[in-house]
Formats: C-alpha cells, structure tokens, sequence
C-alpha cells in the first residue's frame, strides 16, 4: 500500500440525462482508494448542497478529506459534459469555481510531504491561486505524476512546460503528445519518437501516451511497453483515462513489472469506457477476468 496525494479539481459531470461526481484529480484519488492506497485529497468546494454531496462520497470511498477546503464565496464546480454518438465526451468547464480557489495550508504540505506520489494535472492551473498553490506544493512531493488534461483554452505553453519539467511521471494521450511535441519543436511524426524527445526535452525517465482503443505505450527507464488495447462497446469515455493512470500507478508503485502494469492499466481503462460514468465500482476479480482470453 502507497501514500498518495491528488490534487485538483472535485466537481459535478452534468450530462444530458443525469449528473455524476468527477473532475480527474478525483476520478484518479478514487480508483486509487479502490486499489486499498492510502489516498488525500487536496482540493476546495463551495457552501452547498453539491460540494455536500462530494464530501459525502469522499467519506464513503475512504480517501482523507482533511486538505479539501470550504470556500463560501464560491460554487462546487460543474462541467456540462457533451457525448457524440461513439461515446467521446467534449465539456463545457464553469468558471470561476471553488477548485479554482485552492489555498496552501499547512495539513496540505505535510501531506505532500509524507507521500509517496503527488498526482495533479493541467486543468487546475488555468487560475492563479491554484497554480501557485501546486507550484508550491510540487517542490515537496517525493515523486511528481502529471497527467495532461488539455482543455481549451485553459492551458498555456509556459505552464505545461514548467510542470513536465517537475515531473517523475508525465501521462498524455495521442492528440496531448503530438500538440505538446509540436510547441516543443519537434519535427518527428512517430508517437515513439516524440515520446521519446519530450522525454529527453524535460529530462523525464516515466511517461505514458494513451491510444484510445488502441491501448497504450509506456515508456519507463528507456524501454518501451506496449498493450494494443481491449475490443469492447463503448459507452462513455468519461473517466477511463483516470482509472487507466491510477491503476498503472498503483500497479508500478506496488512494484509490478512496467508490462504488466500497463496491460493491467488497459484492461481497467476498457472496462471503464463500456460502464456509465467515470467511476464503476471494479473488483479485482472482474479486471482479472476481463484480461483473461
């Protein structure tokens, strides 16, 4: 069992039927909880019926609430989530939000502190006050996963550079990876080759590039590994690349071998895609059974 600190955005996924509780630092801290880590969130919700709601879920998944400030002058954050007829999600991200608003405390850096893994991504830094928090906070981790979450036009070139700098860990997928390459100056068209230049750009020995159905690479102290991904019926994209980085962390922090950390990785993306909503609840028997031939 690892320590292990998310930090980010918590909010409400609203689709055009029903709503969930998400936000990818969440959906990662969740799945990790799954997996019996010990989990902190850091994060910030409103005065209200659905930053309540949140706190309700974190208690019953288990993961430590203490660093997830209340923040009366602002809402719970909230996404319109949109699906096109093969089940890919597009978002209308409200701002500004609680998350938005994350403060340095003294509980949060010590929980950094004590970790094992830091996990945050781009999203949270599109406002100052929660950026300069995670810039703060990411001098303290141990070891740094950034998971890319481009959203338009809530990134910027500098900040993304400046955190794959930081980082142990880097998580793309496909479309990330061939952006970021091209405002890096890269002139290779090969994903294994940008892959391997951002690597020697930012001086990063871990990252992970995401295919969709075609599964993933994982570049990991200069070998490549592969899965070619799992044929299933999607149903929504929401959340399965979160529960593909956090069972790949999990799966490589237990010190599983990189191949069958990522095949672990892929079959709990895949199983994701075919569920509603970004957080099934998965038993390590049905991941098992689904990467049984």
């Amino acid at each position: 069992m690892a320590r292990i600190v998310c930090f980010g955005e918590v909010l409400w996924d609203v689709f055009p039927t029903h709503k969930k509780i998400g936000g990818a630092p969440l959906n990662v801290a969740s799945r990790l909880q799954s997996f019996k880590h010990d989990v902190t969130m850091i994060s910030a919700i409103g005065k209200d019926k659905g930053g309540a709601k949140i706190m309700e879920y974190l208690k019953d998944c288990g993961i430590n609430m203490s660093s997830v400030q209340i923040l009366s002058e602002y809402k719970t954050g909230k996404v319109k989530v949109m699906l096109n007829d093969k089940g890919s999600a597009s978002y209308d991200i409200k701002y500004p939000r609680a998350w938005d608003k994350i403060g340095v405390t003294e509980v949060s850096k010590t929980a950094v502190k004590k970790a094992d893994a830091f996990v945050f991504g781009s999203l949270v830094a599109r406002d100052d006050i929660s950026r300069n928090t995670l810039y703060e906070l990411v001098e303290l981790a141990n070891y740094k996963i950034f998971d890319l979450n481009l959203r338009s036009p809530y990134y910027t070139k500098e900040v993304l550079f400046h955190l794959m700098k930081k980082a142990d860990f880097i998580k793309f997928n496909d479309d990330e990876l061939f952006e970021v390459s091209k405002y890096m100056g890269s002139k290779y068209n090969s994903l294994e080759q940008n892959l391997k230049y951002i690597a020697d750009k930012t001086n990063t020995k871990h990252i992970c590039v995401t295919k969709g159905p075609h599964g993933a690479v994982l570049l990991y102290d200069d070998k490549l590994f592969y899965n070619s991904g799992f044929q299933i019926k999607v149903i929504d994209t929401v959340g399965a690349g979160d529960s593909f980085l956090a069972s790949l962390i999990s799966q490589l922090l237990n010190k599983s071998s990189p191949q069958d950390a990522i095949d672990f990785a892929c079959a709990v993306g895949a199983l994701v895609a075919q569920n509603k909503g970004a957080n099934p609840r998965l038993t390590l028997s049905d991941i098992h059974s689904f990467m049984t031939p």
